[in-house]
């Protein structure tokens, strides 16, 4: 979720920011040192940027409330001309100095724009390292990054045209301020979105909190580092040279303990585990006294709170061209790609046709880690390398300097990678034109359970009912292994791994398809309806889709989850469950593009949890982030013409 811009604008982080499993944590201890040819090719991009560009540095640019946010301007030195604005705005470090090796950060992003014309603003937002106010995820006001916007396009060496790019923190912004309709916001590529996205349909995510109502814990690990609401702060009478000279012994990185995650994400009541772990106060499960309102961790799916922040909600219009990436085994792709499609099909229509993407299959942020053979996880995925400094300079070229090259021309309005086939496909929609819809439904005599089981997907459902029951102890949750995550620390590794080692538990329902005599491709939604009964008031149904190769092994696609008492809707009061009633249950839809060889099968895991990926529930009905204890869950999955249990992929004819 949260992490450093790519596709060639790489976050160079701050003293002690290191990448852990995809989010930034302040362990400088663990950082070794940069050897001297490093710190030798650093002097001499910094060398060569004040060369070629005119730097002002920790500029204090203030909003409308009078707070004022650090700010790095780069731009060319010729000061005939005027120039068009790439403006990158992050909550992680960008201060230009390595404190600790003293040494310049690398600064090739900044200088690559120079050279190619442009002028290259960092902006820090409010509350972090340099920028003053309060800081709170998502809840900084959208004023913010138009005031910004407006600033820099009226300078006097502007040409009125602002462009955005970045990855996770560095996208999410995007979407809410382009709703602001700023005349001098001309084009944005956002990548890896998700946690912007609040609410467009099917999805009610509030930025990730949720999957199907069920708390996603990657934020926890995410916001220890970056909830620093105590930190030091420089007078408001500190000059511009003050602050440049201060930067060089204080970049105020905060240097927070490393935390084993794995163990610190099982702790209970999981609204403790900030405490509980020495992290800093503030918007997890602490403060009210900030922009949104309520500590997170208490809200439910449709709080008002989510709606008085940063995030974008699908009643929001956006009219700015936008090139959109995401990728396969990201934490949000579902909700991203709604989010890419609602944009396409409400802007204005000359705008809506300047809306592009490009879907990878990678993790979070990883566009630029794709290689001749880009393992994700343990699945060779190919040769999905892309030029994505091409395709996004090309981008801007077009938008912010008026340049006629053809690039829309040549661009496919949607260009995927289908994994399995291995290789990068265009399509003028998504879903592919043509994409129809393939059901399997679940069958099995009762016994279902582990990969040793009689569960199968079949093309009709059966005549009779034959529930296969399984036992969920909050106390023993199915491990989170491989999937669609990030920035949980060490907890969980994302990507495709071999599940069979999982199907051995008694507690995860295997449905299995027969081998394929002809070959599938799967591109588009994969949506789970299942019916369940349960002894419980409130559980949670867990579902994975799966490849099968020939030889047995099992690489997860997408997965999903719903927490019952959400099963009729996120803006209704909780329903309840009651003992032994079959209950219609449709989760959230998965997503993928995947190529499904003759002779492989289609898999479909179930259960009832999945962790620490999202929060077990405790079965009780309560809060669930204030227990510590729960009760066992004896639930089961019905299948038969009365009980049509199914599982529905978008599969594209060739």
């Amino acid at each position: 979720m949260r992490r450093v811009f790519q596709a060639g604008w790489l976050l160079k982080g701050g003293a002690g920011l290191v990448l852990i499993g995809g989010f930034a944590a302040s362990v400088a201890q663990q950082r070794p040192a940069p050897n001297p040819q490093v710190i030798a090719a650093r002097n001499a991009t910094e060398k060569e940027l004040e060369d070629v560009a005119i730097i002002e540095r920790k500029l204090m640019v203030p909003m409308r409330d009078g707070k004022r946010m650090a700010t790095d301007v780069y731009r060319p030195r010729d000061t005939s001309k005027k120039y068009p604005i790439i403006f990158v705005r992050t909550p992680y470090n960008f201060n230009f100095w390595d404190v600790r090796n003293g040494a310049p950060r690398d600064m090739s992003a900044e200088l690559a724009a120079v050279k190619r014309g442009y002028a290259f603003v960092e902006m820090n937002e409010r509350g972090h390292f340099f920028s003053e106010g309060i800081y709170d995820i998502l809840g900084a006001p959208l004023t913010d990054g138009s005031d910004a916007i407006t600033w820099m396009s009226s300078q006097p060496w502007s040409n009125g045209k602002v462009g955005t790019i970045g990855c996770s923190s560095t996208a999410e912004w995007q979407m809410g301020v382009a709703a602001q309709g700023n005349p001098a916001f001309a084009a944005m590529i956002p990548q890896g979105f998700g946690a912007g996205v609040g609410r467009v349909a099917p999805y009610f995510e509030q930025g990730n909190w949720y999957r199907g109502g069920a708390v996603q814990m990657l934020f926890i690990a995410w916001l220890y580092g970056e909830q620093n609401q105590v930190r030091p702060m420089f007078p408001p009478n500190a000059t511009q040279e003050e602050l440049i000279q201060a930067s060089k012994m204080f970049d105020l990185a905060p240097q927070m303990p490393p935390v084993d995650w794995s163990k610190a994400l099982q702790m209970l009541p999981v609204g403790d585990i900030m405490k509980k772990v020495s992290g800093p106060k503030g918007i997890f499960a602490d403060r009210a006294e900030v922009s949104t309102g309520g500590a997170m961790i208490k809200r439910t799916p449709n709080d008002p709170a989510w709606y008085r922040g940063g995030l974008w909600h699908d009643d929001m219009k956006i009219n700015v061209p936008g090139f959109w990436f995401m990728s396969w085994y990201d934490v949000s792709v579902g909700p991203n790609l709604a989010a890419y499609n609602f944009v396409r099909n409400t802007a204005r229509p000359e705008i809506g046709k300047q809306q592009y993407a490009v879907i990878a299959p990678t993790l979070h942020c990883s566009y630029k880690r794709a290689s001749e053979h880009t393992i994700v996880g343990e699945r060779d995925m190919g040769d999905a390398r892309l030029n994505y400094d091409e395709l996004t300079y090309g981008w801007f070229d077009h938008f912010l300097k008026g340049e006629d090259n053809h690039v829309l021309e040549n661009m496919p309005r949607v260009r995927y990678y289908t994994m399995g086939m291995n290789k990068w496909q265009s399509s003028d929609t998504w879903p592919p034109a043509g994409a129809q819809p393939m059901k399997f439904f679940l069958t099995s005599a009762g016994k279902a359970n582990t990969g040793k089981g009689d569960g199968a997907l079949g093309a009709s459902a059966p005549a009779a009912d034959s529930p296969d029951g399984f036992t969920y102890d909050p106390m023993n949750p199915v491990p989170s292994y491989g999937g669609n995550v990030c920035c949980t620390g060490n907890a969980v590794q994302g990507g495709a791994f071999d599940q069979r080692k999982m199907e051995e538990r008694p507690d995860i329902l295997v449905y299995t398809s027969e081998p394929l005599r002809e070959g599938i491709e799967a591109s588009g939604p994969i949506e789970a309806t299942l019916y369940v009964s349960s002894d419980v008031k409130d559980t949670d149904i867990t579902v994975k889709v799966i490849d099968v190769y020939p030889d047995g092994t099992a690489y997860n696609l997408d997965e999903t989850i719903q927490r019952l008492r959400y099963r009729e809707g996120y803006d209704k009061p909780p329903v309840w469950m009651q003992a032994g009633k079959v209950y219609k249950v449709t989760l959230q839809p998965m997503n993928t593009s995947n190529f499904f060889a003759a002779g492989h099968r289609v898999r479909l895991e179930v259960s009832s949890s999945n962790f620490p990926r999202f929060d077990r529930n405790l079965n009780t009905g309560g809060n669930n982030y204030d227990e510590e204890k729960g009760v066992v869950a004896h639930t089961a999955i019905h299948h038969s013409a009365q009980y049509p249990s199914q599982v529905t992929m978008t599969v594209v004819k060739k």
